[in-house]
């Protein structure tokens, strides 16, 4: 066999073989997703009060805001929510649920849905009560500007 016909069979191998690691490597971050998905079912139904309702909701509202949200289960138990990064986290607490905007200091919030954590330079978050009512129209808005925040640093980095 030539020189040339071996490196060009060599060549068509790593390719093969990287193709095969990156569809791996996407069945692993397909299944992971599921698990965290599973998890996140599991914990609103445990919160059988209006946390549950809540965290429901608001996962609800993320996922149709952004299809292409991917669901984490990280820190011993807290749902998040990225794409291109973390866009929030949320977290439930005896008297809150609170979404944790990971870079929320950099986003616009002109409804003012910001009401915790204020005093940070880089997240902000919101602590909806039980009898809170979600401005959902300005919580899309928020997590659309989460992600198109997200996405531009990694075009531009």
């Amino acid at each position: 066999m030539s020189p040339p016909a071996t490196k060009t069979r060599a060549v068509i191998a790593k390719r093969v073989v990287t193709a095969t690691k990156k569809s791996a490597s996407s069945a692993k971050g397909a299944k992971a997703a599921d698990d965290a998905s599973r998890l996140i079912d599991g914990r609103i139904r445990e919160l059988k009060d209006w946390r549950g309702e809540m965290l429901a909701r608001v996962r609800s509202l993320i996922r149709q805001a952004d299809p292409g949200v991917v669901e984490e289960w990280k820190w011993r138990g807290v749902p998040v929510w990225s794409h291109g990064g973390i866009i929030c986290t949320g977290e439930t607490y005896k008297a809150v649920v609170k979404l944790t905007f990971a870079r929320g200091a950099a986003l616009p919030d002109p409804a003012g849905l910001f009401n915790a954590s204020l005093e940070g330079n880089v997240r902000r978050a919101i602590d909806i009560h039980e009898s809170a009512r979600i401005d959902e129209k300005a919580l899309t808005a928020l997590i659309r500007a989460a992600v198109a925040l997200n996405l531009s640093n990694k075009t531009t980095a």
